[in-house]
């Protein structure tokens, strides 16, 4: 309990150091079209051909850690619950915004959730001892722990047979039973503290669609308080290692289209300045653009998403910020915040 806490206080000072940042957005022409409000928090739709929004489900709690299931009729998310510090649970919700389901039910942290590739089980991460994989089946029955490495494990993503996550500031993969855990990268300074808030490495991997590409962010410098990313890809034998970015924005929490051409990510700092846009490039690197329709309002905060299986539309988290409550806004991206942090060390 006595680690958990000297966890949580950290994650609460990281909040403070990033509310501190100037949220300077860009507002566009807002004829015509407009953001749906409800609640804080919400999920929402953008099609990408026709710029327009709609909202699938709000609440004023945080929501975060979205993805949705191959089918495309189902997303699962972590959302906060009650007053505890850390507290998260999973949800699952269909797509046109009915059935919302608490799956887990405690007062620890569940979050960053991930299907498996055939729908029948969810993956997630839950704050114990450490920060370890747990599995369960899709409708929250049979919790079962999967990996513990013995230090906290993050980020964590499932395609085919294999399962890529976070572990001491690098990424790996291992078997999706649980076994043959191997490190992917060996990032420079991995582990190593500066000025940023975070450490040096690399965070949040992602699968190719062929599972053949692991797409990721690395701390490449800490010139901002927020830390300074640029998103990389490396084939999962290791080899073949590129950088797609080269801006070191404070960016990451990269998704594959289902086609596997292309990919969006969320820039949430230029500098010192917040943005929290959706960007997309090409899975090269290539034509990179902001994505983010110019008619977005100030105050609506983008995060991480997912693409539906026709790569037609892209579903994310959004969020309304309060200026009277600063604690609200990010350290990057929905995930970041938390979890990058306490897979360090900080808590043993």
């Amino acid at each position: 309990m006595k680690n958990r806490l000297r966890v949580i206080t950290f994650i609460l000072m990281v909040l403070a150091v990033a509310a501190a940042s100037d949220l300077s957005l860009v507002q566009g022409d807002s004829v015509g079209k407009n953001v749906p409000r409800e609640d804080r928090w919400g999920i929402y739709a953008l099609d990408l051909a026709t710029e327009e929004i709609s909202l699938i489900y709000s609440s004023p709690m945080k929501i975060s850690g979205l993805q949705l299931n191959g089918k495309g009729d189902t997303f699962v998310f972590s959302q906060a619950f009650g007053d505890a510090s850390g507290q998260e649970e999973i949800c699952s919700i269909r797509s046109d915004g009915e059935n919302v389901r608490r799956l887990t039910n405690n007062t620890l942290m569940d979050t960053y959730p991930c299907w498996s590739p055939d729908g029948k089980k969810i993956a997630f991460l839950s704050f114990r001892d450490t920060l370890d994989i747990y599995v369960m089946n899709q409708d929250g029955s049979e919790v079962t722990l999967l990996y513990d490495s013995g230090s906290h494990d993050g980020d964590i993503h499932w395609a085919g047979e294999t399962i890529v996550f976070t572990r001491d500031n690098r990424i790996w993969m291992m078997n999706q039973d649980g076994t043959g855990a191997r490190p992917v990268t060996d990032p420079p300074r991995a582990g190593e503290w500066g000025k940023a808030v975070l450490p040096f490495g690399d965070y949040d991997p992602r699968l190719s669609p062929d599972g053949k590409r692991i797409v990721f962010e690395r701390l490449v410098d800490d010139e901002t308080r927020h830390g300074n990313y640029n998103l990389y890809c490396i084939s999962i034998d290791s080899s073949s290692e590129q950088a797609l970015t080269s801006t070191g924005y404070t960016q990451g929490m990269a998704t594959w289209s289902h086609d596997g051409s292309r990919i969006a990510y969320v820039v949430t700092a230029v500098g010192e300045k917040g943005v929290y846009r959706i960007y997309m490039m090409n899975a090269d690197g290539t034509d990179q653009s902001d994505v983010t329709p110019e008619y977005f309002p100030e105050a609506f905060l983008c995060h991480a998403g997912w693409f539906s299986p026709d790569d037609t539309v892209f579903f994310f988290v959004g969020e309304w910020w309060e200026g009277e409550s600063a604690w609200g806004i990010g350290l990057t991206v929905a995930g970041l915040l938390l979890l990058l942090i306490m897979r360090t060390h900080l808590a043993r």
